[in-house]
């Protein structure tokens, strides 16, 4: 541990010293960079105090032989503090004790053969203290291949799977990976059964979760995909099923008939019928996760898709809506924009009504969070209309246009388009509108842009530099933060825009978030005041050097003179 704690203070300090400045890199990866730094500096400031009880009931036992008698209140101490109470914990334990045997190449040694010592006398404790506690079964704790090589060949040694790769919920490989909004990784069918138990909480951290979008984890997927290949075991296959049997399981058969009925009348030639059904199907996309899946799986998404262009707003708008509602769900993304949503619903946003024109912004960016989407809605035109309803919508359309637009600005290429679109003089607009109920919008989007030579361009013609002192000395941490952000980027290569935040008296807020900011505030202010201590030293040297020649030229004038 002191160890791991030496190394944490050295890759801290290192980063710390990194001046993001003289490198050629984007925000994003800056960024990502100083994520890692804050949890670094998280790391190094919580160290565990040491628990002497606990070192000295280990010593105890690990100085008796394996027959000795042992003292049932120090086993249950250790059984609770190790938290070794449950099946499912002490099979996690024997795994890691497991590789630990495998990495030793056979040869253990006393400290492995200890530990495994001490740990069969707490599965006997805890199995003699809860005796209905059934063990896990074989195959759990190895894939079916695995366990099937094992029982036809005795000699060969089946690998023990890396804890990373396996469910923290069945404790099995993961085929399906996904990632909640702790970070953890489950497996989706298990996490979404523990989801749909009416749980809010992380299984392992016990956090509460913020959303229950799941994310697939493909890094993870591929790594698995890779160890299995390499210790020749055939590659857990995603199952193409999942969601159908969850479906199956959900919904009764009267509700999957009342689907198929709305589905029906979504296709007919009956206008009425068909903004009824488009209502209905909105409003079932909107009430649970389980509706979502049944709905996308019936056909729904492409006759959804075709309503996006009817001429009846109140169709168009519930159409949109319920795309907006199933793509709440991970997997009904990618359908809805193979079936060529986009193009449909950025004519929405165009022509909609003021309710639809906001609820396709929404779709937008519940689409936009996965990646390759980003170029494909840059690309479709959606920017231009996005300002637009940045510009003149409600105050929740706004929201949704710039959350939107933020999103979709995190791809460098996006960025050009929004500046384009006149982006800028409308955030500007929405800094400075009474209320100031944009503001965090609007800095968080020009922060994004500052990096963009265009957008550094637009936003230094905008005369952004009193906003943004005025922001720097009065406004929230975050929006302190990304005023300070901007205007790095403005001064960057331009002292005329130092010398007008200098004269507004910039630099005693400066100093302040140098010393009470968020860290990435205080490395902005930083990097601000070093700028204009550098831009003063040249100034006085370029006084001096002035006086001199001044001084020079008077010399030679007198001796002319003379």
């Amino acid at each position: 541990m002191n160890k791991f704690q030496e190394v944490t203070a050295q890759l801290e300090q290192a980063l710390s010293g990194v001046t993001y400045e003289n490198l050629d890199i984007s925000d994003e990866v800056k960024e990502q960079v100083e994520l890692v730094l804050a949890q670094f500096r998280r790391a190094k400031g919580r160290v565990d105090a040491p628990d002497v009880e606990l070192y000295e009931d280990l010593l105890s036992l690990y100085n008796k032989g394996n027959d000795a008698a042992t003292d049932l209140a120090v086993l249950r101490r250790l059984a609770e503090k190790l938290q070794l109470m449950g099946i499912a914990d002490l099979t996690q334990e024997s795994l890691a004790l497991h590789e630990m045997v495998a990495a030793s190449g056979g040869d253990p040694g006393e400290s492995i053969e200890k530990m495994s010592m001490l740990l069969k006398k707490i599965k006997d404790f805890v199995q003699t203290e809860n005796p209905d506690m059934d063990a896990p079964p074989r195959e759990n704790i190895l894939p079916p291949s695995c366990s099937g090589q094992a029982s036809n060949d005795k000699n060969h040694k089946a690998p023990v799977i890396p804890e990373d790769f396996r469910c923290p919920i069945s404790l099995e490989l993961m085929t399906d990976p996904v990632i909640v909004s702790t970070g953890q990784t489950y497996e989706r069918s298990c996490i979404e059964k523990w989801l749909d138990g009416g749980h809010g909480t992380c299984p392992k951290t016990q956090q509460t979760l913020s959303s229950t979008v799941l994310t697939p984890n493909y890094v993870l997927r591929s790594l698995i995909a890779q160890w299995c290949e390499t210790n020749g075991i055939e590659p857990p296959k995603r199952p193409s099923n999942s969601r159908a049997s969850k479906t199956t399981s959900a919904c009764t058969p009267a509700e999957r008939t009342k689907i198929e009925i709305l589905l029906r009348k979504l296709a007919s030639n009956n206008p009425e019928d068909k903004q009824s059904a488009a209502a209905e199907i909105r409003l079932l996309a909107k009430r649970n996760a389980d509706n979502r899946v049944a709905i996308a799986e019936a056909g729904a998404i492409p006759l959804l898709v075709g309503l996006l262009l009817t001429a009846d707003s109140r169709t168009q708008e519930h159409a949109v809506t319920a795309l907006l509602n199933l793509s709440i769900c991970e997997d009904n993304k990618g359908s809805i924009i193979s079936y060529g949503a986009v193009p449909g619903i950025v004519h929405v946003l165009r022509k909609g009504s003021m309710e639809a024109r906001e609820n396709a912004a929404a779709t937008l960016f519940s689409l936009s969070v996965v990646d390759e989407n980003k170029i494909r809605i840059g690309n479709s035109g959606a920017i231009p209309p996005l300002v637009t309803l940045l510009s003149e919508g409600t105050q929740r359309g706004k929201k949704d246009a710039a959350t939107a637009l933020f999103n979709l600005c995190i791809y460098q290429g996006n960025k050009g388009k929004a500046v384009r679109a006149g982006v800028v003089p409308t955030l500007m607009r929405l800094l400075t509108e009474p209320g100031g109920g944009m503001v965090d919008e609007a800095m968080a989007i020009l922060a994004i842009l500052a990096s963009h030579p265009e957008g550094k361009a637009a936003i230094g013609s905008a005369e952004a530099v009193p906003v943004l002192v005025e922001v720097i000395a009065s406004g929230s941490p975050r929006n302190r933060e990304n005023a300070a952000a901007v205007l790095v980027h403005l001064c960057a290569g331009d002292q005329q825009h130092l010398v007008e935040a200098k004269e507004l008296g910039v630099k005693g807020p400066l100093v302040d978030l140098a010393q009470n900011g968020t860290d990435r505030g205080k490395r902005k202010a930083a990097q601000l005041l070093e700028r204009m201590s550098r831009f003063d030293e040249q100034q006085k040297q370029a006084q001096a050097e002035a006086q001199t020649e001044q001084s020079q030229a008077s010399s030679t004038t007198d001796a002319d003179d003379s």
